[in-house]
């Protein structure tokens, strides 16, 4: 009923101070205190849900991309991908090693990279809002889009190299881990290139309909994620790189893309959120010490604000537009599940302290940019307009050829 009733003002909401993932995780922590659904229970069902949401999500999120517009001409986000995503791992490795001194430098990276990605969903109030400009909006959209399938590798590296360090078993680890991240692409990439070429097939012979296609992306993104697993690759780095290819040959064919990222992609997002509340959340809380939140707190004020301002030196972005983009990147489900899909593979003494980490990032991160997104945008509009910058930011030219499949 929660549900039912936040659809009826979500739109108000949108421009509110209180955002769809704070108000489920929120529901979830209080569904969990009062026991109307039990820490295990939600344990149950977090692992299932999440996996399909991230599995889901990440294959429709790299199929919208126009890799090539991306490449050639997207100046923003390339850089906040390919330097910015980096930088704030290696940034965050140096917080960690102070804060952290007796963790071996493979955990804190380990911790580090998990504290990366942003999230969409998150970040939904603000690129979504019309106050701000249409170019800084997308750049934000593709950067979040892109960069959790981008920090999938280098999580898996760390925490790879933080198994090795403390078995005798390490070149077993080494291995699984390059496994990991290498049959994960490849695979992917074969599922995403035949899958497209199929349904364009289809499609010209007028065998298929756009109810039918949906569930063959759907299924195309768990049959790359399976297949991963069976040879020994990552899953979810199979989904993304299959909806980069699949994104690459269908260029927006295939409708039900966007449609089901706008609708049922919410629902899926919402109902981890709720589960993550209830399940980790409380116990998060518990386990938080002042090492961990002050880790937590220099990843958001310093560490990637820093990183996407380095990034974005030699652009065009104005000063005002990089502290923009340095504090809105929100940590949200990817945070969470690249945790819970690590710890089984490292030492207990560091497992758990990952976990809480990940997870207090989650909920601090939800209400922090939470509550500052509209007033933000409104401010960042605000100086825009001051500065005489906003049409230039407002426009579509040879410098920021739309990287999205579909018409925004």
């Amino acid at each position: 009923m929660v549900t039912v009733g936040y659809t009826m003002i979500a739109q108000r909401l949108s421009s509110s101070m209180l955002t769809a993932p704070m108000v489920f995780l929120f529901l979830g922590v209080v569904l969990s205190l009062t026991g109307f659904l039990s820490e295990h229970d939600a344990h149950v069902l977090l692992h299932p849900v999440a996996e399909i949401a991230l599995v889901i999500l990440l294959f429709l999120d790299a199929a919208q991309i126009d890799l090539n517009a991306l490449r050639k001409r997207h100046i923003w986000p390339t850089r906040m991908l390919l330097i910015g995503l980096p930088a704030s791992v290696a940034l965050g490795s140096l917080a960690g090693l102070i804060l952290f001194p007796a963790w071996p430098f493979a955990g804190v990276a380990l911790a580090a990279a998990i504290l990366a990605p942003t999230d969409a969903a998150l970040g939904q109030a603000v690129v979504s809002n019309p106050n701000v400009p249409v170019r800084p909006r997308r750049a934000l959209t593709v950067e979040s889009g892109l960069n959790d399938g981008l920090a999938l590798p280098i999580i898996l590296f760390f925490a790879s190299l933080t198994a090795a360090e403390s078995t005798s078993q390490g070149g077993e680890w080494l291995v699984f881990g390059a496994k990991q991240i290498l049959l994960g692409p490849l695979v992917g990439i074969v599922f995403g290139s035949v899958g497209g070429w199929v349904l364009l097939r289809a499609k010209a012979h007028k065998t298929t309909s756009e109810i039918y296609e949906g569930v063959g992306a759907l299924a195309l993104a768990g049959a790359a994620y399976l297949g991963a697993i069976q040879i020994g690759g990552n899953g979810f780095i199979a989904a993304f790189a299959a909806g980069l290819a699949f994104g690459g040959i269908v260029k927006g064919a295939c409708k039900f893309i966007f449609e089901f990222t706008e609708s049922e992609g919410q629902l899926l997002a919402w109902a981890a959120f709720l589960l993550l509340g209830a399940a980790l959340v409380p116990e998060a809380i518990e386990h938080l010490t002042w090492q961990m939140l002050a880790l937590i707190l220099l990843s958001l004020f310093v560490v990637r604000p820093l990183a996407i301002w380095l990034s974005l030196i030699g652009t065009d972005a104005a000063p005002v537009t990089r502290v923009f983009f340095g504090w809105f990147g929100p940590r949200g489900l990817a945070t969470a599940l690249f945790a819970l899909l690590v710890i089984e593979q490292i030492p207990h003494q560091y497992s758990d302290q990952i976990l809480h980490i990940a997870v207090n990032a989650v909920w601090i991160s939800a209400l922090l940019h939470g509550l500052s997104a509209a007033p933000a945008a409104k401010w960042y509009g605000q100086k825009m307009t001051e500065s005489g910058n906003i049409a230039e930011h407002q426009k579509t030219h040879a410098s920021d050829t739309p990287v999205f499949t579909k018409r925004e």
